[in-house]
C-alpha cells in the first residue's frame, strides 16, 4: 500500500490522472504502476513479467540506496522507500537528468 507521495507529480497522478510535468502519453501507465503498489504489499507484485511489461524495478545505489525504482518509460521512473509491506516518499521524476 501507498503511505505517502514525495513529489507533487506522483500525488497528481494518483488523485486526477493527469500532471502538470510528466509527459500525457505516460500518465496511464503511471497510474497503472502506482495502482499496482497500492494494490500490494510486496515487491515480487512489480515483477510480473507482461502487464505491465518492462517495469525493470531496481535497488538504487549511493545516497539513495535506501530506494527503489520501477521504469514508466525511459528516463522517467518511479521512486520509492519500501519497508514492512508499504511504500511511501513515491515519486515520479526522470532521475537521470542531469
Amino acid at each position: 500500500m501507498i503511505q505517502s507521495f514525495g513529489n507533487t507529480s506522483a500525488q497528481e497522478i494518483w488523485e486526477t490522472d493527469s500532471s502538470k510535468a510528466l509527459p500525457k502519453e505516460l500518465w496511464l501507465r503511471a497510474k497503472a504502476l502506482l495502482t499496482i503498489m497500492h494494490s500490494t504489499s510486496t515487491l515480487d507484485d512489480l515483477k510480473i513479467r507482461g502487464q505491465p511489461p518492462n517495469v525493470r524495478l531496481h535497488k538504487l545505489k549511493g545516497d539513495r540506496k535506501t530506494q527503489w525504482c520501477v521504469t514508466i518509460k525511459l528516463h522517467w521512473c518511479i521512486t520509492f522507500e519500501f519497508k514492512n509491506g508499504e511504500f511511501s516518499n513515491v515519486r515520479i521524476e526522470n532521475y537521470h537528468k542531469g
